[in-house]
């Protein structure tokens, strides 16, 4: 019995095989964050269509869930039937429960700030006693949740994006960790904070360029998926796309 758990247990962590020769789907779980990933985004986002891309270039057939960020990530780890998530950053963290695909991306990570209250820093440290908003469940860089778990840094977490730049303008934050694009697409395309975009900015340096990723589940299944979808990628080149979408900081 105890052979025959273990036996369905990876056949439900595979992907499923199609019907009458059509290609494999490959189901993987993602998030609304603008303008990488969304259901109602062209596309579904920019990353959407890379992955859905590259797994056709693969000869395999995408099947995106999108759910909150800590529900997508487990979904695309533990749910029957999934292969994993997208996308993730490198770290530490995610190096240790994902097979990291080839990068998918680039993510100018860094703050957003008030325009009537610019900040200075060169190092984290400078940042002690700042009130910086986060996005609950997101990694960041390895040095700032280092730097946040050990009180370095005050952190408080939010439910999304949107809700940390709110807080911000309202002064309630003095600084929120997000992405470039993010907060572009953000201030231009959500009416809520449309009105917001005059009095916020991207400070002017970053955190880290981050690679974006997918997150294949890990075991033999994930590791041939991953060989699969990386030498599909490889035929391609996807970082252009993110790179030509990317607003330059302020200076």
């Amino acid at each position: 019995m105890a052979m025959l758990l273990a036996v369905a247990a990876v056949m439900m962590a595979r992907a499923d095989t199609a019907p009458d020769g059509a290609p494999t789907i490959v189901r993987l779980s993602s998030l609304d964050w603008p303008p990488f990933s969304g259901e109602g985004l062209p596309n579904r986002g920019l990353t959407t269509a890379i992955v859905e891309r590259t797994l056709a270039r693969a000869g395999l057939s995408a099947e995106v869930t999108f759910l909150p960020w800590q529900r997508a990530v487990a979904t695309g780890l533990k749910a029957p039937g999934h292969a994993g998530y997208f996308p993730e950053y490198r770290t530490a963290a995610s190096e240790a429960q994902c097979l990291l695909s080839a990068p998918i991306g680039s993510s100018p990570l860094g703050f957003a700030e008030r325009v009537a209250a610019p900040v200075t820093w060169r190092s984290l440290t400078d940042l002690t006693g700042r009130r910086i908003g986060t996005v609950r469940g997101y990694v960041n860089t390895d040095s700032f949740d280092r730097a946040a778990a050990d009180g370095t840094l005050t952190i408080e977490p939010a439910v999304d994006d949107a809700t940390n730049l709110r807080k911000l303008a309202a002064g309630r934050l003095d600084m929120v960790v997000i992405d470039a694009n993010v907060l572009a697409h953000l201030l231009s395309a959500d009416p809520d904070l449309r009105p917001l975009r005059t009095g916020l900015r991207f400070n002017a340096r970053l955190l880290e360029d981050k690679s974006l990723h997918v997150c294949f589940r890990p075991g033999p299944d994930g590791e041939a998926l991953r060989r699969r979808f990386d030498r599909a990628l490889a035929e391609d080149r996807p970082d252009s796309m993110l790179q030509a979408s990317r607003p330059a900081p302020e200076r």
